[in-house]
């Protein structure tokens, strides 16, 4: 990623068309405020003459824009958050300025609540959004508790502005929801490709989105036993489930999900690139955080058995459940 600094009153070193050359990607990978395809934004800022940036702002402002990049060029919406008198009303003026001036096209949305989003990350936000458990949305949203709610009684959305738009949730939750929605796409694909497996008496399954008050219940199983959680309010499981002191780690996490896709994929069908993808992804999310989740053994009918763990980030609420079976 590259970036250009131009002093007061300098010209516009590229063209417009050629910035946004490189700037396609499918899905934001990484806790950043600028979705690749709004990239525009930050390089119309680096690279825009003062001229250009007073068409779109007081001159003031683009003065101050100016004098930053001139010491260090703009990487982050929050870096030009930072520069004095720039507020929400001039980064709505510097994304009409991006796309006016071609940096940015139909697949960045904009600037949302200090969060550049591209038309990819709003969609599966919006999907996320309609479709999650209650549970894992308070999971998601730990400190947004009215938030949460309200996104539940208001759902469905259609657009990723009206969700930022409802009472409760800030510039911190939509990034929480960003982040929940778009962070783990390698490991989804490795999820999807161990779940599409042919395993019909041994086999594994798992899952990136559930709803752990329902797995925990217990009332969908023909039995289950073995119920150890961790992190958990005891209060919200059954009774006589063993609470475990200490949450997990990123090390438990990996060993388990590891575990489970070298068991479906026994006989080496899955393509190694997606099992590496998946797992680094997996590693990435997981490094440094602490997990609250649980084991449990459950069977349908006499003649089964499945072996469940799920793990839950403690600030994140960023989750995967894996599952093991076997029948007769």
């Amino acid at each position: 990623m590259s970036f250009f600094v131009v002093g007061c009153g300098g010209i516009d070193s590229q063209e417009p068309s050629e910035l946004l050359g490189t700037q396609e990607a499918p899905l934001t990978e990484t806790d950043v405020d600028v979705a690749p395809e709004c990239q525009g934004i930050i390089d119309f800022l680096n690279v825009a003459s003062f001229q250009t940036l007073d068409q779109y702002l007081p001159s003031d402002v683009a003065s101050n824009l100016v004098g930053y990049r001139a010491l260090s060029p703009f990487a982050t919406l929050a870096d030009v958050s930072s520069v004095p008198l720039v507020g929400s009303a001039r980064l709505e003026q510097i994304e009409g300025g991006a796309r006016s001036e071609g940096y940015i096209g139909a697949s960045c949305v904009g600037i949302i609540d200090e969060l550049a989003v591209s038309a990819d990350d709003a969609s599966r936000m919006v999907s996320l959004v309609n479709s999650v458990s209650s549970t894992e949305l308070h999971d998601i949203l730990p400190y947004a508790w009215n938030g949460a709610v309200n996104l539940l009684n208001l759902r469905p959305f259609t657009t990723v502005e009206s969700i930022a738009a409802t009472a409760g949730i800030g510039s911190v939750s939509l990034r929480n929801l960003r982040n929940a929605a778009t962070l783990s796409d390698p490991l989804e694909d490795l999820i999807a490709a161990v779940n599409a497996l042919p395993q019909p008496d041994f086999g594994a399954i798992m899952a990136r989105h559930f709803d752990r008050y329902e797995l925990t219940t217990g009332s969908q199983y023909y039995s289950m036993q073995g119920l150890e959680c961790f992190g958990i309010d005891p209060d919200s499981l059954p009774y006589g489930t063993s609470i475990r002191s200490n949450l997990a780690d990123a090390a438990e996490v990996r060993a388990e999900v590891e575990a489970t896709v070298d068991y479906a994929n026994r006989y080496d069908q899955l393509p190694p690139s997606v099992v590496a993808q998946g797992l680094a992804n997996l590693d990435a999310r997981i490094t440094g955080r602490s997990f609250k989740g649980c084991y449990f053994s459950y069977a349908h009918d006499p003649w089964s058995g499945n072996n469940v763990a799920f793990f839950v980030d403690t600030v994140s609420g960023f989750s995967v459940l894996t599952e093991s079976y076997w029948s007769e």
